[in-house]
């Protein structure tokens, strides 16, 4: 791993600090200041000159002052003469914005893929996100992860051999299709109604979940909303056994573990994509993706030579 170097955000120190240690290397030195007036500093205490420049940074809440550092952390190396800067963002902010929903409406993923390219990011390393179509974005190279094997070796155990996988809705079929396909259990999918663009119904349970405990998989946690909404639709279907969800990103703002509480949810697991995620949900259980991270930095230097 001779040539490479690898920089932790603000909000991702503790991991930046396993996946150096699976890689058997040390974490860059550098500082990361926020002015009062809200401004971001961040400066580099080692040389990067002629190296690979990794950055691992999540753009989770509060998503604007990370994206900001992530920016001004890519100009500094660039700045001081990076051979090469990817940018690994396992949580990736925006990624709901794929699309405009009205005629006068931004694709704020494209903006922000445009401004990461333009602060001299070459590539691209993102973690199960939301729309994959965010790919097209970036005009350099793009490296997808997922964490669903993580997760699926983690939840092994945990499952009942009654238990079902559940889609919470039908743009998560593919990724609920491989929860089951690993976990061998069937697959249930709930079809929604959308009424407006913060609420929806679900109207038809496709698959028998009557007497069956469910594991309930999403991409992001965000308010518990759509995990809400699910466990009621399936126990109105016939459920009762045991619910537990599974995502990949733990967001978890306005108060959503007590919601998922209140409606019957007895285990959350989720990565450590977003830091502290089991600090804010008593529920919460967190799989570590350093060593999936750390895996994909060496794949890119298992080839041949860059030229």
């Amino acid at each position: 791993m001779d040539g490479i170097v690898l920089f932790g955000g603000s909000g991702t120190a503790s991991l930046t600090m396993s996946v150096a240690a699976e890689l058997g290397i040390k974490v860059g030195e550098r500082r990361v200041e926020r002015f009062p007036d809200g401004e971001t500093s961040v400066v580099l205490d080692e040389p990067v000159r002629g190296l690979d420049v990794f950055i691992l940074l999540s753009t989770s809440p509060s998503v604007n002052d990370n994206l900001m550092e992530l920016l001004i952390f890519a100009d500094a190396c660039r700045r001081a003469s990076a051979e090469h800067i990817t940018a690994i963002v396992p949580y990736f902010g925006y990624a709901r914005s794929d699309r405009r929903d009205s005629q006068r409406a931004p694709i704020a993923a494209s903006l922000v893929a445009e401004l990461m390219q333009c602060a001299g990011i070459g590539h691209v390393t993102l973690l199960d996100v939301h729309a994959p179509q965010i790919e097209g974005f970036f005009r350099g190279p793009v490296d997808h992860l997922t964490a669903i094997p993580t997760l699926c070796d983690a939840l092994a155990k945990k499952l009942t051999p009654d238990t079902v996988v559940v889609s919470p809705d039908s743009g998560r079929v593919r990724s609920a299709t491989e929860y089951a396909r690993r976990l061998g259990l069937p697959l249930v999918v709930l079809h929604k109604r959308r009424g407006s663009a913060h609420e929806t119904t679900v109207t038809h349970v496709i698959g028998d979940v009557r007497d069956r405990s469910c594991l309930i998989i999403d991409d992001m946690i965000s308010t518990g909303g759509t995990i809400v909404e699910s466990v009621h639709a399936l126990r109105d279907a016939g459920s009762r056994g045991e619910f537990i969800v599974a995502a990949t990103h733990g967001v978890l703002v306005d108060d959503a573990c007590a919601r998922m509480a209140g409606a019957g949810v007895t285990r959350v697991l989720v990565t450590d994509s977003i830091a502290n995620s089991d600090r804010r949900c008593p529920l919460a259980e967190v799989v570590s993706i350093a060593p999936l991270i750390a895996e994909s930095i060496r794949a890119r230097f298992s080839g041949p030579p860059r030229t």
